[in-house]
This record gives C-alpha cells, structure tokens and sequence, in this order.
C-alpha cells in the first residue's frame, strides 16, 4: 500500500510563483498607465500647439487687410484676443515694420513685414507660435 502523505513532508512552489506572476503583472499595469498618461499630456500639447497656429495665422491676417487698407504699419492693433469656441482663451500679439525701396512692378514701393505671435494655455500647456508674413 501506498505510505499517507504527511503535510509536512509536502513542498511545493506554487505560492512563490503566484506572488511573482501578481507582482509581474502589476508592474506591467503600472507602467501602462504612466505610458497611457503620457501620450495624453503629449496629444494634449499638440492640440495646444495647433490652436496657437492658428491663432497666429488669424491675427496675420486680419494685420494684413489693416495694412493693406490703412496703407501704413499705424493701421496693426497691438494684440487680438479670440473668443470663437475653437481658438477660446488663445491671443494674437501683433507687429508690423516697413521698408521703402526701388521696387519695381505694381503694388507700390513699401514692404510691410507683419509678425503675428499667437499664444494658447497657461502653464505646463501654454503653446507658441510665430508666423510672419511680408506683403506691399
């Protein structure tokens, strides 16, 4: 007949290899979570980066048609706050120099150079972006 086992004869690894599998897989959740947090921030950032694109792009234009119209850099406002829904609590900071020169063809001999610096977030997601432009 066969000898009854004793539990203290008895060994095994299953415990040890439960803890080690539970601990594996907890790191690798945590270091999931903190990779899924990241590619957040950084989505996060690059909108942030587009709406202050097009903030600038905005604010160059409407100096362009001031400029054009005015025919003088005086014409350029300082700054342009936005408040449609897409480009909401973002800015256009606005400057314009001219240069007279012998240029010949149509459009005059003035060079208006227009900077447009526009500006989305505050903080850690604050964007900035500059656009400039040349028109006559």
């Amino acid at each position: 007949m066969y000898p009854r086992p004793s539990f203290r004869q008895q060994k095994g690894a299953g415990l040890p290899i439960a803890l080690f599998i539970i601990t594996v897989l907890a790191l690798l959740v945590v270091g999931m979570a903190q990779l899924q947090e990241s590619s957040g921030q950084a989505v996060s950032l690059q909108i942030q980066s587009q709406r202050a694109f097009f903030a600038a792009e905005s604010g160059a234009q409407v100096a362009v048609r001031n400029v054009l119209e005015g025919e003088n850099c005086s014409a350029v406002e300082g700054s342009i706050s936005f408040t449609s829904s897409a480009l909401d609590g973002c800015s256009a900071s606005l400057s314009c120099n001219s240069v007279t020169a012998n240029i010949r063809g149509p459009g005059g001999d003035t060079v208006f150079s227009i900077a447009s610096t526009g500006q989305c977030g505050s903080g850690a997601d604050l964007a900035t972006r500059v656009v400039e432009v040349r028109v006559r």
